[in-house]
């Protein structure tokens, strides 16, 4: 076992933020860390770190699904690992793992709050996108709540990010038309290229809600299923086009979370429109269906295996990045999952 105590590194959340989260909010900590672990326990080295919009809703001072990320600890998150040390009869040293450590360059983690990755089978990275958190939000949300039907037409916001770009394919794989709201020609023409949906727009290139709007239906005829990531104006001109009977699935409303969260700005006028198409919303959260993990796996992983999946992501390298790895998710740089290398 190594004995020489490990220089670990660690951002530490310090500051709530009111607006947009900075270096300022975290403290950069280093610190020596003991190798000694006890029985069933593993000592992990950090390869890939998730960066996810739901960290700033938990930054907020108000209650959400859960309390408000405590001040004064490591940046909680999901890690890809690589084993150090074990005394565990799961992994062994060299074995890839994905853990909840955080932002820690290091950690020490009891077994049971690790899950081994077969590197062979797909990208360890997946663990952590299309076969982790994001693919499950994507798929139970689209199947069990938005219920899709052959031949129906499915609207997804956010459509170039980690659960949106995955939304939108299995919206294909089950026969609908889909059709991708997202920022930028760049997004836009990854999303017909590469993703190969019915229609992109661009949210930015309209100046007024009501012109979004329309666009929106011109190019759809009307929306079955909205799988709504982002909120805000973009929401307020899909509603209005909602067929009968349409299923309005909320995801994520990240328009919001960038100051808005504890002082939220009114929600679309939509109630009427609810009324007159006999619609339906729901709210959705990854954590709802972990338990259920498995039956996604069986179905999404052989795609995925088959190169029938596309699954971007945006890897930035360097742990001093983190930070502005947050920040950027709010200024729409990222396409697919966002992961830090370190």
């Amino acid at each position: 076992m190594q004995e020489t105590a490990l220089r670990n590194k660690q951002w530490i959340y310090r500051k709530r933020p009111v607006g947009r989260v900075s270096h300022e909010h975290y403290e950069l900590a280093e610190n020596s860390l003991a190798p000694d672990i006890a029985d069933n326990e593993v000592l992990v080295q950090s390869r890939y770190i998730s960066v996810d919009p739901y960290m700033r809703i938990q930054q907020a001072e108000r209650n959400s699904w859960e309390e408000p990320h405590p001040l004064d600890i490591v940046q909680r998150a999901g890690v890809i690992a690589q084993v150090v040390e074990s005394r565990s009869s799961k992994v062994a040293p060299g074995d890839w793992v994905l853990t909840y450590s955080g932002w820690q360059l290091f950690a020490k983690c009891h077994q049971s709050e690790i899950q081994k990755i077969d590197p062979n089978a797909a990208p360890v990275t997946t663990a952590l996108g299309v076969l982790g958190m994001p693919g499950r939000t994507a798929w139970f949300g689209l199947m069990e709540v938005g219920q899709p039907k052959p031949g129906e037409t499915v609207v997804v916001s956010g459509a170039g990010g980690a659960v949106g770009s995955l939304v939108a394919q299995f919206a294909k794989r089950a026969g609908c038309r889909v059709f991708g709201i997202a920022g930028g020609p760049d997004k836009c023409k990854y999303l017909r290229d590469s993703l190969h949906l019915d229609g992109s727009i661009d949210y930015r290139a309209f100046s007024t809600t009501a012109a979004l709007s329309e666009e929106i239906l011109k190019q759809t005829a009307g929306v079955d299923v909205y799988f709504d990531n982002v909120g805000g104006r973009i929401t307020d001109a899909v509603i209005p086009q909602i067929k009968l009977r349409a299923r309005i699935v909320i995801c994520g409303s990240i328009s919001q979370y960038d100051g808005a969260l504890d002082a939220p700005e009114l929600g679309p006028r939509f109630l009427h429109h609810l009324l007159f198409q006999r619609a339906r919303v729901q709210g959705i959260l990854a954590r709802d269906y972990t338990h259920r993990m498995d039956e996604m796996l069986a179905i999404v992983a052989p795609w995925v295996k088959r190169g029938e999946i596309v699954f971007p992501e945006t890897i930035v390298d360097g742990f001093e990045q983190l930070p502005d790895a947050l920040n950027s998710l709010f200024e729409g740089k990222n396409l697919g999952k966002l992961l830090v290398r370190v």
